[in-house]
């Protein structure tokens, strides 16, 4: 057997495995979980964003913003989802590594080299060239692609929980920024009413009707509510910033949003809402969560499971010019170490997600219970404020600014009347922007849209 036979001989043999590794490498499926392939916004792309093109790229409008703009907007650029879709990726990679077999060695060993007498330079030398492959037992591989697989699945959901966090949070930026342009409305509004109460009053005062000191409170007043009206208009620029942050724009290139903040509809039954709540990603993650726990525990147990290590090569024998094959078997004895520890830590680890998922769902039906009493509450407020309140505190202002330009009450009550109608004014903006920061929550909570019946005869 010749030198060249052995070289020929370790070669084969490690295309031989590397073609067993590249086998097992393609029986692993690269695909996502059925959550990930059914969902096209979860799945990140496969290019660093700077270099890839956008077929279905949105703006942001230079005019008018509309909630569906917004939606579209956040969905495509948001920085949060789009960390979290490459996390996606990461698990997914993640679960092709697990798959993977352990890699070959490639052991070389030369004795009696270089020694005195018969053992000088080469001529007694031994050369062995040898493969030694790792085979795991238990079946360690398949539940390792199991707990990763799961893994994988798990990143899905968590993407989906932050994608509907993510889209709660700018569709109530965008309910808070058509606020503030009520709330900007309706100072200028008043500030416009301020402006005409001060030029009667001066007109009073200057003609002897009224006391000089009557004018200095209506400059005073109006004074007040211009101060008002420029701190909303702040306040309206930094609810345009925030709206614009959710797709990464720290400018805000639109002019104003477009809404129907006043559009209220009835709210469905409590039981039928509570019903839908098994679809929220926070909860339906759980199923994975454990599943994935009882996967660990299995890969835990396999491991108490000892490996083995097989060898195979040659040896050449320089002194008598002969070859011969050598093989060998390394098996660990498992005496002190059968991974106890680690068995126990995923049991453990099995238990905590048990309790963890009804925490979860104790929390969820918490946060529900609380945000359907607010979405109700708000709801019967906007009623109550524009079936009476709202007309009858108008109906009171008119009145009293009429009165006192005919010279029938002081100013002390159209002051009173005009503060009344006004702060009832906000009271109504503040319900509905409450009412539908509540329908934005509850539609998080139930992971859906909910489908609000309209009573137009009753709230419009």
């Amino acid at each position: 057997m010749s030198k060249n036979f052995l070289l020929s001989f370790t070669t084969i043999f490690i295309f031989a495995v590397s073609g067993c590794m590249d086998s097992a490498k393609k029986t692993i499926s690269n695909n996502p979980s059925p959550l990930v392939r059914d969902s096209n916004s979860v799945k990140s792309p496969a290019k660093p964003p700077a270099i890839i093109s956008k077929p279905y790229e949105i703006a942001e409008p230079n005019g008018v913003l509309t909630l569906r703009q917004v939606i579209a907007l956040t969905l495509l650029n948001n920085p949060e989802l789009k960390a979290f879709s490459f996390e996606t990726r990461a698990a997914e990679a993640r679960e092709l590594q697990a798959g993977l077999w352990p890699n070959p060695t490639l052991d070389i060993e030369v004795e009696n080299v270089g020694g005195t007498g018969g053992q000088s330079g080469f001529r007694a030398a031994e050369t062995t060239i040898g493969l030694g492959q790792l085979i795991e037992l238990g079946n360690k591989a398949q539940k390792r692609r199991n707990v990763a697989s799961l893994e994988t699945e798990l990143a899905g959901w968590d993407y989906e929980a932050k994608k509907l966090d993510v889209l709660t949070e700018a569709s109530k930026a965008y309910v808070e920024l058509l606020a503030m342009q009520e709330k900007g409305k309706l100072l200028a509004e008043l500030a416009d009413i301020s402006e005409q109460t001060f030029r009667s009053v001066t007109q009073r005062v200057d003609a002897g009707k009224d006391s000089p000191l009557e004018k200095t409170k209506a400059s005073i007043i109006l004074s007040g509510v211009q101060l008002e009206h420029k701190q909303a208009l702040q306040e309206l620029e930094t609810a345009r910033k925030l709206t614009a942050s959710f797709w990464g724009n720290e400018e805000p290139r639109f002019t104003r949003a477009e809404g129907q903040l006043e559009t209220v509809t009835d709210i469905p039954g409590f039981n039928d809402l509570q019903q839908k709540l098994m679809q929220n990603p926070q909860l339906a993650r759980w199923g994975k969560e454990i599943a994935r726990d009882k996967a660990a525990l299995e890969l835990a147990k396999s491991k108490a499971i000892s490996d083995v290590s097989l060898s195979v090569g040659a040896k050449r024998f320089n002194e008598t010019d002969t070859d011969a094959f050598v093989f060998g078997i390394s098996i660990p004895l498992p005496i002190s170490d059968r991974n106890q520890g680690g068995r126990m830590e995923a049991a453990h680890n099995l238990s905590k997600s048990y309790q963890e998922q009804k925490a979860a769902r104790i929390e969820i039906m918490n946060r529900f219970n609380q945000t359907f009493s607010e979405l109700l509450v708000s709801l019967n407020k906007v009623r109550e404020l524009r079936a009476s309140i709202l007309p009858g505190a108008r109906e009171v202002f008119d009145a009293s600014r009429t009165a006192y330009a005919e010279g029938k009450i002081d100013y002390l009550n159209v002051l009173d009347a005009q503060r009344t109608f006004f702060e009832v004014k906000m009271q109504y903006i503040e319900a509905l922007t409450n009412y539908h920061k509540a329908r934005a929550d509850i539609e998080r909570l139930t992971g859906q849209e909910i489908e609000f019946k309209a009573n137009n005869a009753e709230v419009k």
